[in-house]
């Protein structure tokens, strides 16, 4: 089923186009990753998918309701169930891994959720750190992590908001040999459950994740398929693997 459906997208910036007619589609599980040469418009798409640009034309629908995402702010987004993660890491360094994960928990509803909220909670929290490799540092301030577990962490924060699809941004980026393992693993164990999109540089981090991809250039798709497929395509050879 599809969850997420770009349709004819394009959005221009001070004449620059950098959306053009984009159309692509995300399945409700499974993971995909986008790859491009810089200006290729993969920020752009984030952007556009999480309500933080607004594009000139095209249609953007979303789950079986086939919400309207364009006519939505960006809070709504997210709690219709949109998680993006930048690459850049961003958790509160002061608090702990367990004060940051139970600040990011949806919040309970209704005088039963709340009276029992505390012990849900808990092992709410517990369940997530153990999914991300962070099981043995709840007590731990957050900016005593290493970078990539404050990669973990940060999906962690936004998978205590049950998302129905992940946006992540070259979760690779910085991280030791060990740390991409874990985070490829960690990725592709998520994608079972709920549909994960990274955009990623580094060929090798999306030839272990084993997914779809799908290549940008100038705004638009410019080929898609196993990465074998599209690294034999003239094309993408051209614009993007030759340079």
């Amino acid at each position: 089923m599809r969850l997420l459906e770009v349709s004819g997208v394009s959005v221009t910036f001070d004449g620059f186009r950098a959306i053009d007619n984009l159309s692509l589609a995300v399945e409700d599980r499974g993971l995909r990753a986008v790859i491009g040469p810089n200006g290729a418009g993969k920020t752009t798409f984030m952007d556009i998918v999480t309500g933080k640009t607004r594009p000139d034309e095209g249609r953007v629908v979303w789950g079986e309701e086939n919400a309207n995402l364009l006519k939505l702010r960006e809070s709504r987004i997210a709690q219709a169930g949109i998680g993006r993660k930048f690459q850049r890491p961003t958790v509160f360094e002061d608090q702990t891994v367990r004060e940051n994960l139970a600040m990011s928990l949806k919040a309970p509803r209704g005088p039963f959720a709340v009276l029992f909220a505390r012990r849900a909670e808990e092992g709410r929290i517990r369940g997530i750190a153990d999914e991300v490799g962070l099981a043995g540092q709840l007590s731990r301030r957050s900016g005593e992590l290493s970078h990539g577990q404050k990669q973990w962490l940060e999906i962690g924060m936004l998978l205590a908001q049950d998302p129905r699809l992940l946006l992540v941004d070259e979760p690779a980026a910085g991280m030791t040999p060990a740390e991409r393992e874990h985070t490829t693993d960690l990725l592709r164990r998520l994608a079972r459950d709920r549909a994960v999109v990274v955009v990623e540089h580094d060929m090798d981090f999306v030839r272990r994740l084993d997914c779809r991809v799908t290549v940008l250039h100038e705004g638009s798709v410019l080929a898609e398929g196993s990465l074998d497929f599209v690294t034999s395509n003239p094309d993408v050879i051209d614009v993007y693997l030759g340079r």
